[in-house]
């Protein structure tokens, strides 16, 4: 099997896991969305820990600590990462999974966004195009869902500002994911002690299938970021970049098919909008790399791990 395939293996598997996340979280209620957020924290870093332990892979970690600006990168990073997480969480376990594949759905054009606004990059005629039929996508949806679509468009900007600010670490993906749930270890468990001490907690209450279930969040958070690591070194951006929207295409047919959340005309049509905006996006990024070819990625953007389209022609690489 050549390296390509390896790379395109890897990068399925990563999104293919990260799809069926979805169906993983409703399996920790009764649990509150908050508690489990607060182990899916604690659960990582003990997994991702153990990981760049056998990666020997501590020293830039150590640097990256003792650097303030880096340490003030990483930490907003987690702060966004954890928000992400978060209303993923609210929005699957609420029955509102298609407000979940919209965020996803629409991350790449707010990323595109931000890279105006922030790096001032020039767009496309075809990238103005995507962004104006996504806004127009997120209008007919709110008259779909009777409101803001709030879950979406908060998925979708914590997730590109997440992109956003992991442009200004040094570390790759899991040496940033371990920094990130470092930083959250303490308020995570203080907060897990709190609701196991006053007899609100879930985690030994129920049953040792369900402390198992909270425990497996961690690996759910990282086994798929150490595949999508292995496919970013082996194929290009392009081709991830196409990869996924494998995720909200997922999710979407979850809503569908097996949480029977309800999807009036409005919403296929929003919808329809938003997949015709992502077809513009997708044909223009890869006429674009087919123009110019990059020989190679430069200095930090070989494991960028969830780097969620940063701004311009990154893509999303962590949905959940």
């Amino acid at each position: 099997m050549s390296e390509t395939d390896r790379g395109v293996l890897f990068g399925a598997s990563a999104y293919l896991m990260w799809g069926l996340t979805t169906l993983y979280w409703p399996l920790l209620e009764p649990s509150a969305p908050l508690e489990i957020l607060a182990h899916r924290m604690v659960w990582s870093l003990l997994v991702v820990g153990l990981l760049l332990s056998l990666r020997r892979g501590w020293r830039p970690i150590l640097a990256a600590l003792r650097t303030p600006r880096q340490l003030l990168v990483l930490g907003a990073a987690a702060a966004v990462i954890s928000a992400n997480w978060g209303l993923f969480i609210v929005a699957v376990n609420s029955g509102q999974t298609s407000q979940a594949a919209l965020g996803y759905f629409i991350n790449p054009l707010v990323s595109v966004v931000l890279g105006v606004l922030v790096f001032s990059e020039r767009l496309r005629p075809a990238q103005w195009t995507a962004i104006a039929l996504g806004a127009a996508a997120v209008a007919v949806l709110t008259y779909a869902y009777g409101g803001v679509p709030w879950y979406s468009l908060g998925m979708a900007l914590s997730f590109a500002t997440y992109g956003l600010v992991k442009r200004f670490t040094t570390l790759d993906g899991l040496q940033s994911l371990t920094v990130e749930t470092l930083l959250m270890l303490l308020p995570a468990l203080a907060y897990v002690a709190h609701l196991e001490s006053s007899g609100a907690g879930t985690f030994v209450s129920l049953s040792p299938a369900h402390t198992a279930l909270l425990i497996g969040s961690g690996l759910a958070t990282a086994v798929p970021l150490m595949c999508f690591g292995a496919a970013n070194r082996r194929i290009p951006l392009s081709m991830i970049g196409l990869l996924q929207f494998v995720v909200p295409v997922m999710q979407f047919l979850f809503a569908w098919l097996i949480f029977d959340e309800p999807l009036p005309l409005s919403r296929w049509i929003g919808f329809g909008i938003v997949w015709a905006a992502l077809v513009v996006f997708a044909t223009d990024m890869l006429r674009n790399a087919r123009r110019n070819p990059r020989p190679g990625r430069e200095k930090g953007e070989e494991e960028q791990g969830a780097d969620p389209g940063g701004a311009g022609e990154r893509p999303a690489a962590q949905p959940n």
